[in-house]
């Protein structure tokens, strides 16, 4: 994994989440999510850098099984204070992820495939925890936030600086690499320049989820489809009537073709 938030950083991502792009978009998200997964209420979801909770937290509020996984120690025990008993949250890295095949019906990314060394590896991870969906939530490199944000990575911002930003394209193509050939949806959550929007907050709400290659927000759902290829075997028995065991057919089979038997030359040695 890349950055492991400590302390220290984790006081810069708490700020930034406090910002009002940060928060317009999370007002946002839960609908993005909701269009792109379809969830219905107990199934199980892995929130996959979980930091300290607040996507558990919604994702708790959809009425979901909520588990996550986070490689900072600091960010799990903040997470863990904050669900208490409503969460399983363990610690580890997106690319070796501590819990069992298909034990998940979802398994989320959001703002953690930006902090990657290895995001296709924590792709497939992902896809082998989940039997239904993945879904990728990231902020998108072709939109106008998100080229400040990466000039702002440029100049030394401790967040941004260490996040590398993806478009919608190379989404697509990583999420391909990594289970194939299924099935994409995606929406984008579409905002204004950061110096307008502060005073057109009224117009927020129609114009935040579009679908936008250039939106700021990306959200991705990949389908999990599992193929397995299969050598068919012509059937010789002829199958037995509703209610009649196969014996029983087998039995009406001989007696309908009875055996032959070998006649025997006299004298002659038998074969």
């Amino acid at each position: 994994m890349g950055l492991i938030f400590d302390q220290n950083s984790a006081r810069f991502y708490e700020s930034w989440r406090r910002s009002s792009q940060s928060r317009a978009v999370e007002r946002s998200l839960e609908k993005l999510v909701v269009s792109l997964l379809q969830p219905e209420p107990g199934q199980r979801v892995l929130d996959i850098g979980c930091g300290t909770g607040n996507h558990l937290i919604m994702l708790n509020k959809m009425g979901l099984n909520v588990s996550g996984v986070d490689a900072s120690a600091h960010m799990v025990q903040e997470a863990r204070s904050r669900l208490g008993h409503r969460s399983t949250i363990k610690r580890g890295m997106a690319e070796d992820l501590p819990f069992e095949d298909n034990e998940f019906d979802f398994a989320v990314l959001i703002n953690t495939l930006e902090f990657l060394d290895d995001p296709l590896t924590a792709l497939r991870e992902a896809g082998r925890v989940a039997n239904r969906k993945v879904f990728i939530g990231v902020y998108n490199s072709l939109s106008w936030n998100g080229i400040c944000k990466s000039l702002q990575g440029y100049f030394g911002d401790p967040i941004f600086g260490q996040a590398t930003l993806f478009n919608l394209w190379q989404i697509k193509s990583l999420l391909r690499l990594a289970y194939g050939n299924v099935p994409i949806s995606w929406h984008s959550i579409k905002m204004l320049p950061s110096f307008i929007e502060e005073n057109l907050s009224s117009v927020e709400s129609s114009t935040l989820r579009r679908r936008s290659p250039f939106g700021f927000f990306l959200g991705l759902a990949a389908t999990m489809a599992y193929r397995i290829k299969t050598l068919n075997l012509p059937i010789k028995v002829k199958p037995a009537p509703a209610g009649q065991p196969l014996i029983a057919a087998r039995t009406m089979k001989e007696l309908n073709h009875p055996r032959v038997p070998v006649q025997e030359n006299e004298g002659s040695m038998p074969v």
